[in-house]
């Protein structure tokens, strides 16, 4: 980041492999001081499709030793275990920290739209957190990632996961988060980010 220097610290989170039957799901958090040192792995749960990734994510940055130092939260989406939606604005306001979501893909918000309003009573205020932060493409090196960010203008956070990103195209915080969280579940990792 221009002007920052490259040893900041980073967040990255991600949920495990679950089933819709299960009751929750393991979410790891892995902070690295950019571009790839890993400086801790962190662990919380959330319910599937339940209410309360906000508040678990708070919690788990909160008892963080490293909580004072984060320069930024990266999620992978914006959503845990299924439709655990993680109210952006809400996390940001909490503790204070620039919140960045990434994609690989563009989602299809007429499809998630039409998933919520099929299983879930409050759908509208789901869809509502869900959609409140538009998705910009963010150019790497192999694709385009598409962005949220709260707390952090656009182009600083585009130029944060560039530093965070050592290859491909996903920020070697939520690289190390997907990998860790799938091999806890299924024994090995394996897959893209």
């Amino acid at each position: 980041m221009k002007g920052t220097k490259e040893q900041v610290r980073v967040l990255g989170v991600d949920d495990a492999p679950f089933r819709f039957s299960d009751g929750t799901v393991l979410v790891i958090g892995v902070v690295v001081r950019l571009p790839s040192y890993v400086e801790a792995v962190m662990r919380t749960s959330v319910k599937v499709d339940g209410a309360d990734a906000t508040a678990q994510l708070e919690a788990l940055v909160r008892r963080s030793r490293y909580r004072e130092q984060l320069k930024a939260v990266l999620l992978d989406g914006i959503a845990l275990g299924g439709f655990n939606i993680v109210d952006l604005d809400a996390l940001h306001r909490a503790l204070r920290i620039p919140v960045i979501t990434v994609t690989r893909d563009r989602p299809d918000l007429a499809k998630i739209r039409a998933a919520l309003e099929k299983y879930f009573p409050d759908a509208q205020e789901r869809y509502r957190t869900l959609s409140q932060h538009p998705l910009h493409a963010v150019r790497t090196a192999h694709q385009p990632i598409y962005v949220s960010t709260v707390g952090m203008p656009l182009p600083q956070a585009a130029e944060l996961l560039t530093l965070a990103t050592v290859r491909g195209a996903i920020p070697e915080p939520l690289r190390l988060a997907h990998l860790i969280a799938r091999g806890v579940v299924r024994g090995e990792s394996a897959g893209r980010a």
